[in-house]
C-alpha cells in the first residue's frame, strides 16, 4: 500500500538508476571552484570572529582595523595570509595560534578546502587605550 498518492513505493522507481541513465561517474561530472577572493573573505570574517574571541578586541567597526586576508587555492587546498591588529599586553604566540586554528577550522568547514598554511602578520599592537580611542562615547 502506498502512503503518498502518485508516488511509487520505495525501491520501485519508475526510471533506471542514475548510473544506467547515461550519466558519467560523479568524479567526472565536474568540480565546484571557489574563487580565491571568496575564500579570502571567509578567512577575514573568521579572523575577525577569532580576534574578538581570543584577543579581546571587540568586533565593531570603530575599533582597530578589520583583519585583511588573501588566499591562494590549488588542487583542494589553500594557503592564507592574514594581517590584523592584536591587543597589548597579551600572550602573542598563544593568541596567534588560537586564531590560526579557528580560521583554518572555519575555512575548511565552509569551503571543503584543506588549509595548508596560514601566515599571520601583526599590523600593530593595540593597547586598551587605543581600542577605546576609536569608539564614540
Amino acid at each position: 500500500m502506498n502512503s503518498r498518492p502518485g508516488f511509487p513505493p520505495l525501491g520501485e522507481g519508475s526510471g533506471p538508476p542514475a548510473s544506467a541513465a547515461g550519466l558519467p561517474p560523479p568524479a567526472e561530472r565536474g568540480a565546484m571552484v571557489i574563487p580565491d577572493r571568496v575564500v579570502a573573505r571567509i578567512a577575514a570574517r573568521a579572523a575577525r570572529t577569532a580576534q574578538s574571541r581570543h584577543a579581546a578586541i571587540p568586533p565593531d567597526r570603530s575599533g582597530p582595523a578589520a583583519p585583511a586576508a588573501s588566499a591562494a587555492t590549488r588542487t583542494g587546498s589553500v594557503r592564507l595570509h592574514l594581517t590584523m591588529d592584536l591587543p597589548y599586553p597579551a600572550d602573542i604566540p598563544q593568541v596567534c595560534e588560537r586564531i590560526r586554528h579557528d580560521v583554518a577550522e572555519r575555512v575548511a568547514q565552509l569551503t571543503g578546502l584543506k588549509v595548508g598554511e596560514i601566515t599571520l602578520t601583526i599590523r600593530r599592537l593595540v593597547t586598551a587605550a587605543g581600542v577605546n580611542q576609536g569608539r564614540v562615547r
